[in-house]
């Protein structure tokens, strides 16, 4: 079966929803096209928008290959979407919290108890603490592909759940951000809705959550420091949002309480949105050698004087081991079936199952069930008969660090290469913000795999990212 491309039906013409910019693309003239592309590269390494590669040999900075064709979405078809992902958020945010207080869904039997008390992701220490409106996954970063089912048309399938510091935002906005300025003229023809609201979003959800009787609450963006990879998106944040970037250091703990060291003295904070991993929040608590966080900061987190977007242990609930029990989540916590399905997914860990993926390695993807980024996985259709023997071993030897999925075909949509237009398999990362309530700005992260044929959109991969243009009507 051809794969299903966002724009161009199998039976030929153009989807209803691209029609017009379709016309606009084709009148456009090459070298002008390759002018714009050179233009935004010359602006993204200008402003700094950059990733670290760890061990790149090459140098620790790289842009990620912006390309200028958008992934449009219809009105109706974003509308379904945004449903299934609040419901999806809402159920996830239920599960943490029942897992740290009263452990109904393990007593029910829904989920088996080894899958949260043998995961590394599962918190103790996060055992009774009531957090404001219940709400851990503050910022949800959902992975959505499109592939053809048996009729040829393209069903959405959530492929993981990002929970602990979904990173990506920030190119959202700055790639929006560049296709207004090099296209102007697009957006008012099209009614595209907007996204440069998100960090206004974001600081109202983190305020929404500040302890009680915080009447003004300081928010600040804590970060692990300037080499970090997704470094660029936290001062990014941190300056569209108003509010302080901190390290640790500049962070103290007195009477249960986190202040920030200013010129003018110690400043009271009351919501941290962290992008470092729940080991190295607190010394006293978790990795002793870590320089990054604060000590004492889970004392006054579980004394109710700071709250932490995301919440500590929040991974737990995007392990991939975890993955294939959200339906389930969502019927037992919401009783509704769920809006989005699955990926269908095979546990290494059941005897059952790993026989069926030894047996047919060539066909799955398999990957580790902490692995991310692309890496640690295997793509049976696309691995050597080598490659395939080795990985076999590695699963043998540890079967519960690995899932297997099927090789879906994942849609393909129009992308500006070195050769002209080609079809390119993408994905979505909308981002997901709860506080009070549960809000998405109406699109994501488009991302794209540059290389033909390959199925991998990371960026620490090759991949590069589109604008996502949701249509309001």
């Amino acid at each position: 079966m051809r794969d299903f491309d966002e724009m161009t039906p199998t039976a030929g013409g153009v989807r209803t929803h691209y029609a017009q910019y379709a016309r606009w693309l084709q009148q456009q003239p090459g070298p002008a096209m390759r002018a714009k592309r050179e233009e935004a590269e010359l602006i993204f390494r200008r402003v700094g928008i950059t990733f670290a590669v760890y061990g790149d040999a090459d140098g620790t900075e790289r842009l990620i290959p912006f390309d200028l064709i958008p992934r449009i979405i219809p009105a109706a078809e974003w509308q379904a979407l945004e449903a299934g992902l609040k419901q999806r958020v809402n159920a996830l945010n239920h599960f943490i919290h029942d897992i740290y207080h009263g452990q109904d869904i393990l007593r029910a039997g829904v989920v088996p108890q080894h899958q949260v008390f043998g995961n590394a992701q599962f918190r103790p220490e996060m055992m009774g603490i009531d957090l404001p409106h219940r709400v851990y996954a503050h910022i949800a970063g959902i992975d959505i592909v499109r592939a053809a089912n048996a009729a040829g048309e393209g069903e959405y399938y959530v492929l993981e759940d990002n929970l602990r510091v979904p990173s990506g935002v920030s190119y959202m906005l700055e790639n929006r951000r560049m296709m207004m300025r090099l296209f102007p003229e697009l957006f008012p023809r099209h009614g595209i809705a907007p996204v440069a609201h998100y960090p206004d979003l974001l600081l109202e959800k983190l305020r929404a959550v500040a302890p009680q009787g915080a009447g003004d609450p300081t928010v600040v963006v804590l970060t692990p420091g300037m080499y970090n990879a997704a470094y660029f998106e936290h001062a990014f944040l941190a300056q569209q949002m108003g509010v302080e970037l901190v390290e640790g250091q500049d962070l103290f703990v007195r009477d249960d309480v986190v202040y920030m060291r200013t010129t003018q003295g110690p400043q009271r904070v009351d919501v941290i949105y962290r992008r470092i991993d729940d080991d190295f929040v607190d010394p006293q608590v978790f990795r002793a050698d870590s320089g990054l966080g604060c000590a004492g900061l889970m004392r006054a987190y579980r004394a109710g004087n700071v709250n932490l977007a995301n919440a500590v242990g929040t991974g737990v609930a995007d392990d991939k081991s975890i993955y294939p029990y959200v339906p389930r989540m969502i019927e037992f916590y919401l009783g509704e079936k769920p809006l989005l399905h699955n990926v269908p997914t095979r546990l290494c860990r059941e005897p059952d199952d790993l026989r069926y993926v030894l047996d047919h390695l060539p066909e799955l993807v398999v990957k580790e069930v902490h692995g991310a980024g692309g890496y640690g996985m295997l793509v049976g259709p696309a691995a050597t008969r080598a490659e395939i023997a080795a990985f076999a071993e590695r699963v043998k030897a540890h079967p519960e660090r690995y899932i297997a999925q099927p090789t879906l075909a994942l849609s393909t949509c129009p992308t500006y290469v070195e050769s002209g237009i080609a079809p390119r398999h993408i994905d979505l990362r909308p981002f997901v913000l709860s506080g009070e309530t549960v809000s998405i700005v109406p699109g994501g992260l488009t991302r794209v795999a540059l290389a033909e044929g390959s199925l991998v959109v990371n960026s620490s991969q090759g991949g590069g990212t589109k604008d996502t243009w949701v249509l309001e009507k």
